[in-house]
């Protein structure tokens, strides 16, 4: 058999998708398993972006679409981003996407020369570093610890950028961790790139609509709009709308970069889904009650699994002020042994010996760049995640 290309020894599956396959393999057992390891809300899709979706097929919305998405879609998203984020873009400075991850892969690969750094803060989405190897870059990764609430210092990202370095990744809301940055605190990093200017900006906001306790999110071009002209800003419909599979997302940026960006996915796989794009420019445009009715509930998950999680010996959990997910801390677990007879050294450990033992279903917070943790994802419906919770507070009574 003919050999596959090297560049695959530089990055493996997904340790999200790894975690969330064996557990639909003991559930084929019929092991009742609950699952946390999959960033996927549990809503559904909002029904007004559905009749959307059912309407343009029945009107015969199905042919090819232009690569940069149609333009009512990219009409409704120019409007997006100056409704929630105070930022003008032009419709030749956006593009709709297969999903955001295909803004970024897009982005990178339409600027990323080989041996060019990219920097990311630490704890990361396992695809950012894999996504810039793919495209022929180097990863930096700049760590944020729990200490200063998993978010970036503005010094930190000073000492990680060189001359080499052709972009800078936030994400905050962060996945795994959950952190948002204050305004200040994105000031504070905004006035780091400034003195930067060879440094391309990319803000991950999948999650700007999922903040906690009054919090107030806020993106990197609207807090210092003189980085506009290199920031690419990136979001979708995926979490905010609980339409993760209609696989629709998009990017704001300058004028250049986009051209390049469409020029990528052209050879790649062109548009995005016509009647996916009119179900987007729905949820874009319609009443926006259910996001925050959603984002409520999100919260008390959030404070459920924090407060069971803070009960298990062993476990240290900080409460984030965003997203769908936490990240405890396990360091209290190591160097002891499950019921089973696991020995628990590392997080991989701990998650591994969790979904077999008390079949809970986590990901390693080594996979995000940072251990000894895991990450939790409170996407799923109370009931579960009370489950979820009182046996992994077992499993942690259990280690000996």
């Amino acid at each position: 058999m003919p050999a596959l290309a090297d560049r695959l020894k530089e990055f493996s599956i997904s340790a999200s998708v790894v975690m969330t396959v064996k557990a639909r393999e003991l559930a084929a057992q019929g092991i009742k398993v609950i699952s946390l390891a999959s960033g996927e809300p549990d809503f559904a899709s909002p029904p007004h972006a559905v009749e959307a979706a059912h309407k343009a097929a029945l009107a015969g919305d199905t042919k090819y679409p232009p690569q940069d998405g149609t333009k009512e879609l990219k009409q409704a998203i120019q409007r997006k981003f100056k409704r929630d984020n105070k930022l003008d873009y032009a419709l030749d400075e956006i593009i709709v996407t297969n999903g955001g991850k295909q803004a970024i892969f897009n982005a990178f690969m339409a600027s990323v020369n080989p041996g060019e750094e990219i920097v990311i803060p630490a704890p990361y989405w396992i695809s950012y570093a894999d996504m810039a190897k793919v495209a022929g870059g180097k990863p930096v990764l700049v760590s944020c610890p729990q200490n200063n609430g998993f978010k970036l210092r503005a010094e930190d990202l000073e000492a990680a950028i060189t001359p080499n370095t052709k972009w800078v990744m936030l994400n905050f809301p962060n996945n795994p961790t959950g952190a948002a940055c204050s305004r200040e605190e994105m000031q504070a990093i905004a006035e780091v790139l400034l003195r930067h200017p060879h440094v391309w900006v990319m803000t991950d906001d999948m999650y700007e609509h999922l903040v906690y306790d009054g919090f107030e999110f806020c993106t990197i071009a609207e807090v210092e709009p003189r980085l506009k002209d290199r920031t690419l800003t990136v979001n979708g419909a995926s979490k905010t709308y609980a339409m993760t599979g209609w696989r629709v997302g998009f990017a704001g940026g300058p004028k250049a970069l986009i051209k390049g960006m469409i020029n990528i996915q052209g050879q790649a796989t062109s548009g995005v889904s016509t009647i996916g794009q009119a179900a987007a420019a729905a949820a874009l445009d319609g009443p926006q009650d259910l996001v925050r009715e959603r984002a409520a509930i999100y919260r008390e998950r959030r404070d459920l699994v924090v407060d069971m999680l803070n009960q298990a010996p062993g476990l240290a959990c900080h409460k984030p002020e965003g997203a769908f997910y936490v990240f405890p801390n396990v360091a209290g677990c190591l160097g002891k042994t499950s019921a089973g007879g696991r020995r628990i050294e590392t997080d991989g450990d701990f998650a591994l010996a969790l979904l077999e033992e008390k079949y809970v279903a986590t990901v390693q917070g080594s996979a995000y760049g940072m251990s000894p943790y895991i990450r939790i994802s409170y996407a799923t419906d109370t009931a579960s995640l009370r489950e979820a919770c009182a046996r992994i507070q077992e499993f942690c009574r259990d280690l000996r």
